[in-house]
């Protein structure tokens, strides 16, 4: 009997274990997320379904919608930088002439449309210059301002034109504290040797107007030294010397 006991002793203990193992707690940490997920249920799968949507209208906008748009305003701009390569800036602007295209003949869109329209896009974004250089060329100084500062490119040369025609434009407007600053930033905005003479040229220019001779000795004397050959390098030396008697320096 004694020997029983001892045999049926270790499968008795082999049950308690297998018990004691199924008794074993959950994680505390999935059982949360499971009873969250089962209270929120409805919740969770709106906000994932709308995820979902938010998902693939941005892949739509990004690899469909705007490539179209791009292609579309190509065939747009042509006709309004033509007109503009023509000086005849009113048209390049506000459009309206009748143009052949793909779709058959049609007024065309100028700069100020495309820039409204297609804003999205690179091109629409370049129109933005566009405008800007056609309304400073009009004379409608203010206006122009308003266009250059919209326009965002990543384009070195055509983002230092941009401030520096937004200088000249503040000049004409007899601001010419905010002419210096954009003349300075378009000098720094791209250094090579078109750009950032013929704006430290202006910048020099403009702190004559204020009277202020030796900011103005300084443009001059970095265009001396570091854009020699250039066009405004080989000129500067009358300039150096006209302020330097001015300002007694």
């Amino acid at each position: 009997m004694a020997d029983l006991n001892k045999e049926t002793t270790p499968e008795i203990n082999e049950v308690e274990e297998t018990v004691e193992e199924k008794r074993k707690p959950i994680d505390p940490s999935v059982e949360g997320i499971q009873l969250f997920y089962e209270k929120n249920k409805q919740t969770i799968n709106y906000v994932g379904g709308g995820l979902l949507l938010l998902v693939a209208a941005f892949c739509f906008f990004k690899l469909y919608y705007l490539p179209e748009q791009d292609k579309e305003v190509a065939n747009e701009i042509f006709w309004a930088e033509n007109y503009f390569e023509k000086d005849s800036f009113n048209i390049a602007l506000k459009g309206g002439p009748m143009v052949i295209s793909t779709e058959g003949q049609k007024s065309m869109k100028g700069f100020e449309q495309i820039a409204d329209e297609y804003s999205m896009t690179k091109t629409g974004n370049l129109a933005n210059y566009y405008a800007g250089i056609c309304y400073m060329r009009t004379g409608k100084f203010q206006q122009a301002i308003d266009f250059l500062q919209k326009y965002s490119g990543n384009d070195e040369m055509i983002s230092s034109i941009a401030l520096g025609a937004t200088g000249d434009c503040f000049l004409e407007l007899n601001n010419v504290d905010e002419a210096i600053k954009f003349y300075l930033k378009a000098a720094e905005n791209s250094k090579n040797n078109f750009t950032t003479p013929i704006y430290l040229k202006k910048s020099g220019f403009a702190y004559e107007l204020k009277a202020n001779y030796p900011e103005a000795l300084l443009a001059y004397e970095r265009i001396l030294k570091e854009f020699s050959k250039t066009a405004e390098g080989l000129e500067i030396e009358k300039d150096i010397a006209k302020v330097k008697a001015l300002g007694n320096l």
